[in-house]
């Protein structure tokens, strides 16, 4: 076995897999195309993440791939269906992030309703010996809507029955709880005081927050992102809240990461998070353990652990 690896992870995890595997880090050819050209033919695996991805381009430079493991739930940037046509399995890590993802999605519906980080911000300036800080909204009691109720989605619908909120959700098709089921994304956003999205990013899931469903939120609804940027019309959300039309956001992804539109960096009812949702020591050290996990199944000769 030979592996590619297309970007690089921590540095403990680089480490350790160039200890245990013949690999050559991608990031580090002067001309990555031009060295999977001369050299793709060499590998028969593949390590990337839910940044890195794999393309179509890619996979096309590397004739004896077979599988490809990837760091990270999120796979809309590996090309699975050239992966499925080829017969080269994928995996993902799931599960072991569930719980770090729900908690900060939680985290930012509290931090925005009552602007917690701004009202940080307003201490370290030493606004408060001016006077008073303004107002926050109560998150307890209140309407949520998820968009997307898998396993994140199910585990922000439990914390949010702790704050007795009243859930509801959009998915593609009901899911087997006892939450209600709302088959329109715009009538769930009118319902809704804050709009949840754990939703897979991809095709079929780009810009479903549309600038009408923002508009159904409204001046007083708050969206929170923790899915992909790609779900999100970014300029319909960069209109609605300079416009006043959406009370606020909490967003931990972005449409072209790292760049984010300076117009939300301005504004004081939006919470910007550098995409850290699984980032805690424990999840990343699993997710790790799941990457080794199905490497050494497909070394072994053995269906891999978490196979998409």
């Amino acid at each position: 076995m030979h592996i590619l690896q297309i970007g690089p992870l921590s540095a403990a995890f680089n480490q350790q897999l160039a200890d245990t595997y013949p690999v050559t880090p991608l990031w580090t050819q002067s001309d990555p195309a031009a060295f999977l050209a001369a050299e793709g033919g060499r590998f028969d695996a593949v390590v990337t993440s839910s940044r890195f991805g794999l393309s179509a381009a890619q996979f096309g430079q590397l004739p004896a791939l077979r599988a490809v493991c990837s760091f990270g739930v999120g796979y809309d940037a590996i090309d699975v269906a050239a992966a499925r046509e080829r017969g080269v399995a994928v995996s993902n890590t799931p599960d072991v992030l569930t719980d770090c993802v729900a908690d900060l999605a939680f985290g930012l519906v509290i931090d925005v309703a009552r602007r917690l980080s701004e009202a940080d911000r307003f201490v370290r300036a030493g606004r408060w010996e001016q006077g008073g800080f303004p107002l926050g909204h109560r998150v307890s009691g209140k309407r949520l809507g998820i968009v997307g109720l898998g396993r994140i989605g199910q585990a922000i619908a439990r914390r949010a029955a702790g704050f007795d909120l009243e859930i509801a959700y959009h998915n593609r098709k009901p899911a087997e709880v006892d939450y209600r089921f709302e088959a329109s994304l715009t009538a769930l956003a009118e319902w809704a005081d804050f709009l949840v999205l754990s939703c897979p990013g991809g095709a079929a899931t780009h810009h479903l927050v549309s600038a009408e469903v923002l508009e159904a939120l409204g001046p007083q609804g708050i969206l929170v992102n923790v899915a992909r940027g790609s779900v999100v019309d970014e300029d319909a959300l960069v209109a609605a809240l300079t416009g006043g039309r959406l009370g606020g956001a909490g967003l931990d992804v972005f449409a072209a990461e790292p760049q984010v539109p300076e117009a939300l960096k301005t504004l004081p009812n939006v919470v910007l998070l550098p995409h850290v949702a699984s980032a805690t020591v424990e999840t990343r050290q699993q997710m790790e353990a799941l990457v080794f996990a199905n490497l050494a199944a497909y070394a072994s000769d053995r269906p891999l652990v978490t196979p998409v």
